[in-house]
């Protein structure tokens, strides 16, 4: 990763589906770059439950898409004016072996370096990742009611049933040092091997965010420190953030520090641009006009430290007419951070109003 000096914010969309209807629909929103989601739709929340078609990637056990079948999605993505800029995300099916210390971590590692290989080999950057059991523990409880009627997403940790009894398939309570150590082992095999392919993993954090543990499965990626620890833990270029607004936003923090602190060190990948009303333990998501951090200001301090790269919608409220993609949602938030984006990027900078002073 590198900080360009003409650096540029481009809004991306994240789609499961790769019909020439969504790819149209995207390309005429104004977006730039795709981020393919797996094809494991048993993992995703319905809302990444794409019916559009059926052309899509499969990412799983035993799924690696060949370099060819990557360059054919890359080439049909680029025909539509558009940029396979990544992979969204490694279904917890291919890393959960892995993360739990289990008999199949050398397979699944396997597998994964294949998949970065062909990766590097179709030109294609990205692969984001996350660390999280989300089949496993609850993600989100009962949906709330956002704006006009809008049905958002939330969590409220008073909903859990037994937060402390242990998630399905468990036999024992894992500690976080385990945790950390199977952590460590994936990110010495798996870095230097992006390194050679020139692709940049991506880490997401847990969501929710903050808990130390939930169903006996600690959550190592709660918190910026954690994350700090992540980055130090095997240096390398190719490792970054997938800066999800949303969970740094539900932990608490000043987003804007956050962007700060892990831009200056050139360590976003990319950003999930969504925001929540309230912090853990009792949040729900909204429309990205409206929550805990000020939109354009957020886009401001990512031209201040030079980001280069994609933002994309992440989680949207579910709209009157939507379909299951929340296409209607997802519109309106690209429209709406593409009009903040080319707002703020007009706008002087500091150092430019300086200058024209001396």
């Amino acid at each position: 990763m590198s900080r360009s000096t003409s650096a540029t914010v481009r809004v991306g969309v994240r789609t499961r589906s790769l019909s020439e209807g969504r790819l149209r629909y995207i390309r005429q929103l104004g977006a730039t770059d795709i981020f393919v989601d797996h094809a494991d739709t048993d993992e995703e929340p319905d809302e990444f439950n794409d019916r559009d078609g059926a052309e899509t990637i499969a990412v799983g056990p035993d799924q690696i898409p060949s370099v060819s079948e990557l360059t054919a999605a890359r080439d049909r993505i680029e025909d539509a004016g558009l940029s396979f800029t990544g992979v969204q995300s490694l279904p917890y099916s291919m890393y959960g072996d892995i993360m739990f210390g289990r008999e199949g971590t050398d397979d699944a590692l396997d597998q994964i370096t294949t998949l970065i290989r062909n990766l590097g080999q179709a030109g294609i950057p990205v692969l984001g990742y996350q660390w999280n059991p989300r089949s496993v523990v609850p993600m989100r409880t009962s949906p709330v009611e956002t704006r006009g009627g809008a049905e958002a997403t939330a969590f409220d940790y008073d909903e859990l049933d037994d937060p402390d009894e242990l998630a399905p398939g468990l036999d024992r309570a894992y500690t976080e040092a385990e945790f950390w150590d199977n952590y460590q082992y994936f990110l010495e095999t798996v870095l230097p091997v992006a390194e050679d392919a020139g692709v940049d993993l991506a880490l997401h954090p847990v969501d929710p965010p903050g808990l130390e543990s939930l169903g006996g499965i600690p959550r190592l990626f709660r918190n910026i420190k954690n994350f700090e620890r992540a980055m130090e833990l095997v240096p390398s270029d190719n490792h970054g953030l997938k800066l999800c607004l949303g969970c740094f936003s539900q932990m608490g923090e000043d987003v804007t520090d956050v962007i700060r602190r892990f831009g200056e060190r050139d360590q976003i990948v990319f950003i999930h641009f969504r925001d929540v009303v309230g912090t853990v333990p009792k949040f729900h998501e909204t429309f990205v006009d409206t929550g805990n951090f000020d939109t354009a200001t957020v886009v401001r301090t990512l031209r201040d430290i030079g980001f280069d790269g994609a933002v994309i919608p992440d989680h949207v409220p579910k709209m009157e007419g939507d379909d299951d993609w929340r296409h209607r949602a997802r519109g309106f938030t690209v429209g709406y951070l593409r009009g903040v984006i080319d707002t703020v990027q007009s706008e002087p900078t500091r150092t430019t109003q300086l200058s024209e002073l001396e």
